[in-house]
């Protein structure tokens, strides 16, 4: 059981580190100030869609 708990652990921690380099892999402006009121619409519609898969599978995984 502390192997699945391990293995669940590693998985997450790898699954929210992609997200974190979607979110930073986007256009890197070259002047940050005067964009950074500008939300991405599109990233987070996405790391919601991410975060959605990774519960139902999540709950696939418990279910079984």
């Amino acid at each position: 059981m502390a192997a699945v708990k391990v293995t669940l652990l590693v998985f997450t921690v790898f699954f929210f580190s992609g997200l974190m380099e979607l979110s930073m892999a986007h256009d890197k402006p070259a002047n940050l100030r005067a964009t950074a009121r500008v939300v991405d619409t599109k990233a987070i519609d996405q790391a919601i869609a991410y975060l959605l898969m990774f519960a139902a599978l999540f709950v696939t995984y418990l279910a079984h």
